[in-house]
């Protein structure tokens, strides 16, 4: 580029700055220029510095109907105490009305909402303690024309109504749950006391075992002795018996002889006595010795008779000794089982004793260890249902504490909400300074397209920079909130001449057509740079354009330096908004250099329509 060029650049920048203070109208027109985008941005701001802390100017109706219930004895009334707590609550304008009033107030618009809570709120609450528990209805009633987002907020107050009941519900649900705890309580120190007196029992039955088993040890001792004894006795039984055996045989012989000659003599002596009469002999020695021999014969006869009945209980003498030893071999063997079984049995009654004493001091000492335990767990329920029912009944309203840590705090919805309305404002700022002060073609001019556009660019940058300074002395004075002021007076320099540059370049380029251009733009970075609300939760359309969008790079840029910076998202976002403002220039000087007279003569025809 020769000389010429920046003469002709220079000269066009004198011009302009020389007409900004020869005409006092141009002047207060640019003044109004600087000073608008500041008034759109703080405005908004101001409009919504702490819409959300200001929602207790909104009604809201509450028809309480409930006519209470009776739980063990005693009257509540979950309705009355939704209303006490609803007084103290500053989120709403709670407004207590009957149903028909709040019905009413609801249909006309008086009332965004109300809820009417139901005669028989506080039994279905109550109910959940019986064996048919029955829902606890609300009936949340809401205007939906009345305001879009009113209805939003008041939904949020429908949920606080719906909170405190949910947890007036598990307040009493768990309170109850706290008194069983006191009766198992109770019963465990009971049951502890008794299994330590059973423990007692049973360690005394133990000693008697033991003491038992002593004696038994001893008597065991006697038996064991007792049984050799007799077992020894029962083998000289057992030898005794086969001596006896052994005679009885030979009595047995015995008496059969005896037996035979008795016969003998029997037969002897009946024929001496018939062969001699001594009634036929006389008197004499002969008669004597006749009558001695009749005599004789009749005592023989008699022997006779005896020696066979003896023989006869001879041969059953010895019948029964045989039996006799025998029963008495039997009574030995019997006697040296029983010696055996004494041994046995004295040895087994050895171990159950032992047995027995040791599962009695077992069993003891595990009924005492019960008692212990038992005796700790009703100690510690007893800890928790010494509790303090008002604490204990708070800690169930609230059981879980959320401890809110915030990064990056900001105190007011206001200054949360600032970088998406200050960048805005240096858009429509923008916007404005190049309709109203229409970028000039170098259609009919000494001066090229190129030295056109410089020429005129620079007043479009100071003025740039003197909205974005109002607009960070507007802030200052309304209190956003600021981290970093050098950091965010740069930012907001920056993102006010790159928007400037940006548009002056298309409308430059395309004149009018490039205007609607501009004011498309605007309307599409509205929704799809994430300023407000979460881009996330926008149509997929302006998720799309989010990262072709020259606001969303200034929205981050101006956020990071009020905020609180982290350079790992200021600096790329610097970058890009660097690059769009080059390759808009480049892009522009070229369309310009191209389409410049077309553009003219475009601008022209419109003009002779007298509409434009």
């Amino acid at each position: 580029m020769n000389r010429k060029p920046i003469t002709n650049i220079v000269e066009i920048i004198k011009t302009d700055l020389k007409s900004t203070v020869s005409n006092p109208i141009v002047t207060i027109v640019l003044i109004a220029i600087i000073i608008l985008p500041s008034l759109y941005a703080l405005l908004n701001i101001l409009a919504c510095w702490d819409p959300y802390e200001n929602t207790g100017n909104i009604e809201f109706a509450i028809a309480n109907l409930d006519q209470g219930a009776y739980v063990e004895g005693d009257h509540i009334n979950v309705g009355n105490e939704l209303v006490k707590e609803l007084k103290n609550n500053t989120k709403f304008k709670w407004t207590f009305v009957s149903e028909k009033e709040l019905r009413e107030g609801v249909f006309n618009g008086r009332y965004y909402a109300g809820i009417v809570l139901p005669k028989n709120l506080s039994e279905n609450v109550v109910s959940i303690l019986s064996d048919n528990p029955k829902q606890a209805d609300l009936e949340y009633v809401v205007n939906i024309k009345s305001n879009p987002v009113a209805t939003r907020i008041t939904d949020s107050g429908a949920n606080t109504v719906y909170t405190s009941l949910n947890a007036k519900i598990v307040q009493i649900i768990n309170l109850a749950a706290y008194d069983k705890l006191g009766e198992l309580q109770a019963g465990l120190a009971q049951g502890a006391s008794q299994l330590a007196s059973g423990g007692g029992q049973l360690q005394s039955g133990a000693n008697q075992v033991s003491a038992g088993a002593s004696q038994v040890k001893t008597a065991a001792g006697q038996v064991k002795n007792g049984a050799g004894q007799v077992k020894n006795g029962a083998g000289q039984v057992k030898n005794s018996a086969g001596q006896v055996s052994s005679g009885a045989g030979q009595i047995k012989k015995s008496s059969t002889k005896v037996k035979q000659g008795s016969t003998k003599v029997k037969k002897a002596s009946e024929e001496l006595e018939s062969a001699v009469d001594p009634s036929l002999i006389p008197d004499g020695p002969v008669k004597k010795y006749a009558e001695g021999n009749s005599e004789l014969a009749k005592g023989s006869s008699s022997l006779a008779d005896g020696s066979v009945k003896l023989a006869n209980g001879s041969v059953k003498l010895a019948e029964g000794s045989v039996q006799l030893a025998n029963g008495s071999s039997q009574v030995a063997g019997g006697a040296s089982e029983l010696a055996d079984g004494s041994v046995e049995l004295t040895d087994g009654s050895l171990s159950l004793a032992a047995g027995a004493e040791l599962l009695g001091t077992s069993a003891a000492g595990a009924l005492f260890a019960a008692a212990g335990a038992l005796g700790s767990s009703a100690n510690q329920l007893s800890a928790i249902t010494g509790v303090n029912e008002t604490l204990i009944g708070d800690y169930f309203y609230s059981p879980v504490k959320l401890d809110r840590q915030e990064m990056f705090s900001v105190p007011d919805y206001g200054s949360n909400v600032a970088p998406f309305y200050l960048v805005l404002s240096m858009w429509v700022g923008a916007l404005i300074t190049c309709v109203m002060i229409e970028p000039k073609s170098s259609a009919g001019t000494k001066y090229t397209p190129t030295e056109m556009y410089f020429g005129k660019l620079m007043l479009y940058v100071i003025l740039g920079i003197l909205q974005s300074c109002v607009t960070i002395v507007g802030a200052q004075i309304l209190g956003v909130y600021i981290t970093n002021y050098p950091l965010f007076i740069f930012s907001v320099i920056m993102v006010s001449v790159i928007f400037m540059i940006l548009i002056y370049s298309i409308i430059s380029a395309i004149g009018t057509v490039g205007e609607g251009i501009v004011v498309i733009l605007l309307v599409l970075q509205i929704s799809s740079t994430g300023g407000v609300y979460p881009i996330q939760i926008m149509h997929n359309f302006f998720q799309s354009l989010y990262s072709y969008m020259p606001m969303t790079y200034g929205i981050n840029l101006v956020r990071e330096a009020q905020l609180g910076v982290v350079w790992g998202n200021y600096i790329p976002a610097l970058i890009i908004l660097l690059i769009i403002g080059i390759i808009t220039v480049i892009v522009s000087v070229l369309i310009k250099t191209k389409a410049d007279k077309s553009s003219k003569y475009f601008q022209e025809r419109l003009e002779q329509s007298g509409l434009f």
